[in-house]
């Protein structure tokens, strides 16, 4: 998408929630003023009765899609919620599903309006992490195209990753879990389980990957010894992102690197959950350190970097959503370090799934109930 494209999306999407502001009925103040250090904001609920929802893409004329775990796309306008045909056969089982959403990049120009989702894909001997696409035409997806499925598939339900991201180059990050079982798994680099992949648009090992030419190796992995992924994002430095799930404690923000193993099972400041056996140590050589460790059982989710001229005051911050911990952290970055943090949520919304900043300017936040809420973080006028 060129400049001028994109400042004219950003422009006609900002209309629309200057528009919504004050005509949409559907829109709830649920917390009217919350204070923080940099903003006082207000949280509003935008829609709501989702089901375990996981994440959150808005479309260029203001509506949004939303996956559900249980395999069912939402699409949102207005408040109201429809189900959308087209999509693949889907594997719900435990933390398999309906998983990540975005959009691609050039979105918009016509040949280039594809939805990118992952899910749990069913095969011989469990399920898999895979990759796919689709256009939207009227009530459904249409021109569905399966891009990529991980080398293994293996049981039992759980640490699937699944999280999307595109880099400057237009090429496209996933992050695979390490299936939960054989831990050793993610320190292969001959399984996708545990890493993170770049990838081309149409799901083909990116140029220029780490690995390429090894043949001990898969050519799509760009990252290893990762545990399980769930926040990726993509700062205007173009760097990459992560917030990890460790064990008990010790769950990891990780900047992504070419080619760098990130230590799970090995190098890790976390236990096991039946007991207080370390896993691993704290430090190993030829392993990177976290970048940062969230504090207690954090349970991070959706990660999102700041750019919003709305919120000038964290320009340049990420925002982490917490599971467990029910918490919506800022984090101040400076030289790749985390300097600083705040609270800015404890609670409000329960479990935080997904964290998104969309093109209006508006920060959006998915919570993971059974019934739960599309809602969104606007600043307090006259603050």
């Amino acid at each position: 998408m060129t400049e001028f494209a994109q400042s004219c999306r950003r422009w006609f999407a900002a209309l629309l929630l200057g528009t919504a502001a004050v005509s949409a009925g559907a829109a709830e103040v649920v917390e009217g003023n919350i204070d923080s250090r940099e903003h006082d904001f207000r949280i509003v609920k935008l829609a709501s009765g989702l089901h375990h929802p996981w994440a959150v893409a808005e479309l260029p004329d203001g509506r949004f899609l939303v996956t559900e775990r249980r395999g069912r796309l939402a699409l949102v306008d207005d408040g109201e919620i429809r189900y959308l045909d087209g999509l693949p056969d889907i594997s719900v089982v435990g933390q398999g599903g309906l998983l990540d959403l975005v959009l691609h990049p050039r979105y918009g120009d016509g040949e280039h309006d594809w939805i990118y989702i992952t899910y749990a894909k069913a095969g011989d001997g469990g399920d898999a992490t895979a990759l796919g696409r689709a256009k939207l035409k009227g009530g459904a997806l249409v021109d569905f195209q399966e891009l990529f499925v991980q080398d293994r598939f293996s049981q039992p339900g759980r640490h699937y990753g699944s999280r999307l991201a595109w880099r400057a180059d237009g090429t496209l990050m996933m992050t695979v879990g390490e299936r939960g079982v054989e831990r050793m798994r993610a320190q292969d680099t001959g399984d996708h389980a545990g890493s993170v992949l770049r990838l081309t648009d149409t799901g083909a090992a990116a140029p220029g990957n780490p690995l390429a030419g090894d043949d001990q190796s898969l050519g799509e992995i760009y990252s290893y010894g990762n545990r399980n992924i769930q926040g990726l994002a993509v700062d205007a430095d173009d760097r990459v992102w992560a917030s990890e799930h460790a064990a008990r404690g010790g769950d990891e923000l990780n900047l992504i690197q070419a080619g760098v193993n990130y230590g799970w099972p090995l190098a890790t400041h976390s236990r096991e959950y039946s007991s207080e056996d370390a896993i691993g140590t704290e430090e190993k050589s030829g392993m990177r350190d976290a970048v940062f460790y969230y504090p207690g059982r954090f349970a991070p989710s959706g990660l999102a970097v700041v750019d919003s001229e709305r919120f000038p005051g964290w320009r340049g911050n990420l925002l982490a959503g917490g599971l467990g911990s029910e918490k919506l952290l800022r984090l101040v970055i400076r030289d790749g370090e985390v300097v600083d943090s705040e609270t800015l949520l404890e609670g409000q919304l329960g479990r935080i799934r997904d964290v998104r900043q969309a093109d209006d300017g508006g920060i959006y936040l998915l919570n993971d109930t059974s019934d739960a809420g599309l809602y969104r973080l606007e600043p307090v006028a006259g603050e």
